[in-house]
């Protein structure tokens, strides 16, 4: 029930804006879905199982919005800086993504164990969802995965792409520096311009 699960998971993340994960209430999530509270049970078992999966989503949307912003570049320092700004900006937008990346749950938001959980569930979506959810160590070698296969060329050295992961670890680290502490005027996108060695393949 794909429609159904990405309906529910949009009213968690709705009724969160509105109030803490602890006053969400299940029966609410699913009148504003527009499914029975049975449907919502079945698709996630029980509001852990929907806190997770929501984490999980946001997780994957996440890191989705950091391929497109690499795909969208052919210049490694362009690539580079507005990866560290697009990352800076969804963290600053979402408090989920904020809380992952920097691991400082309040206690406004859902906050399911990062270890996998059992699962009974028949609903391969939410099986995946009960696995193990990404830490904030996870997260920044994973941005930092990406950024290296985006930026490193077929004819680079193995020097060279040391250089590059080396690089990309720089940005993704002051990337999420600057979600703690927003910069000034130039924004996060100079500040890795300046930080980056020359050239950047």
């Amino acid at each position: 029930m794909p429609a159904a699960r990405e309906s529910l998971l949009d009213a968690a993340y709705k009724a969160l804006a509105r109030r803490s994960w602890s006053a969400v209430r299940m029966v609410d999530v699913a009148a504003a879905a527009g499914v029975s509270r049975q449907t919502l049970y079945n698709e996630f078992g029980s509001k852990e199982g929907l806190a997770r999966a929501l984490v999980r989503r946001e997780a994957d949307g996440y890191l989705a919005g950091v391929d497109r912003v690499l795909a969208a570049h052919t210049d490694a320092r362009e690539r580079l800086a507005a990866t560290a700004e697009w990352m800076t900006s969804a963290a600053r937008g979402n408090p989920l993504v904020r809380a992952m990346l920097t691991g400082c749950w309040s206690e406004r938001l859902p906050m399911p164990t990062l270890a996998a959980v059992p699962s009974t569930s028949a609903v391969p979506a939410q099986r995946r969802a009960d696995g193990p959810l990404p830490s904030p160590a996870d997260l920044v070698s994973l941005v930092r995965d990406r950024a290296v296969a985006a930026v490193t060329g077929a004819g680079a050295t193995k020097a060279e792409a040391v250089e590059l992961a080396r690089a990309c670890e720089l940005v993704v680290r002051l990337s999420l520096s600057c979600v703690a502490a927003p910069p000034g005027q130039g924004g996060v996108a100079e500040l890795v311009r300046q930080a980056l060695p020359r050239p950047v393949r």
